[in-house]
């Protein structure tokens, strides 16, 4: 697929989301760059803003099988995973797949669950395969998890690991919706008898792969992958952070910023694709310190505060 073909189904793909979920293109665009890294994403924020419907929404939009699964304080990582069984007809011990075993995975309210299930899907999420008594098996291709959280801060919620943090590509926030969002949200409902809002497939499997293989091709100049690294390296210096952005981090940062090109109808990176998404990279792998925790210090400012600094350099797409 050339650069126009990737953009107008990448396109379609936003398009028909937007017309079910009531959100920023931006926000939603953010969310399928994550899809094209060949990563996962963390949507954080109160209940009733629309996660839950956005997940479905993209995996209705791509074409691709959707499960869900409710992250509660009892939930154990065999509900997650699946389980042996014993077949009484055969006598004999078969595999029952989990819910894991889908292209476009819920993980709604991750925090919820304790960290040994939380764990559970560290494998599936890094590797694409889960091990469960020993047998190692391969999730489906595509595979992609989408999780939500609400804040830390209330009641019953267990905050996730760094190490699994640093899975997701992209952590974002949906937000309340402005006004006029709010009224086209009620038109939208009066207009339909049914109380979620219906998607359709607006790509076939050949053509979400084909989106997923495209970034492999878009350029990233020299300057560009300077700029990337002295950014990560800058947040490693700062007073307010204990533990800044991993390697690992650095070339998620990479895999986004050519996946947002993508998205845009561009063969080669430029420094807003990196600036525009540098926050929702970044700003969730980083460890604040007690001081700049107890203040309520915000990640994202930290990021913004590291852009500001670092030096933006002149477009080169050889």
């Amino acid at each position: 697929m050339d650069a126009s073909s990737v953009r107008d189904g990448c396109s379609a793909v936003v398009d028909e989301v937007a017309a079910a979920v009531i959100a920023d293109r931006e926000f939603l665009e953010t969310v399928l760059v994550g899809f094209l890294a060949d990563g996962h994403v963390l949507l954080e924020d109160v209940p009733g803003t629309g996660k839950t419907l956005t997940a479905r929404s993209v995996a209705t939009a791509l074409g691709l099988e959707f499960s869900r699964v409710q992250f509660t304080p009892d939930l154990l990582p065999t509900d997650v995973l699946g389980t042996h069984v014993f077949n009484e007809r055969s006598r004999e011990f078969e595999f029952r797949p989990g819910p894991v075993f889908a292209n476009v995975v819920l993980a709604d309210e991750i925090n919820r669950a304790p960290p040994k299930t939380q764990a559970a899907l560290l494998e599936a999420m890094e590797e694409g395969q889960v091990t469960i008594d020993g047998e190692t098996m391969a999730l489906p291709e595509p595979f992609f998890v989408i999780a939500t959280q609400n804040p830390v801060d209330q009641e019953g919620t267990f905050p996730l690991p760094e190490a699994q943090l640093d899975r997701f590509v992209v952590s974002a926030a949906i937000g309340y919706p402005d006004a006029a969002g709010e009224r086209e949200l009620l038109a939208r409902r009066a207009s339909r008898d049914a109380r979620s809002p219906t998607v359709d497939a607006v790509l076939d499997d050949e053509r979400v792969r084909a989106l997923r293989r495209a970034s492999e091709d878009v350029r990233v100049g020299s300057d560009l992958r300077e700029y990337m690294v002295a950014v990560a390296r800058a947040t490693r210096e700062h007073p307010r952070v204990e533990v800044g952005v991993s390697p690992r981090g650095t070339q998620r940062l990479f895999e986004a910023a050519r996946a947002r090109a993508v998205v845009a109808g561009r063969e080669y990176v430029v420094p807003a694709d990196v600036k525009g998404l540098a926050g929702s990279v970044l700003a969730h792998r980083l460890v604040l310190t007690p001081d700049a925790a107890v203040e309520n210090v915000a990640k994202g400012g930290i990021v913004e505060g590291v852009l500001d600094e670092v030096p933006v350099p002149t477009v080169d797409a050889a």
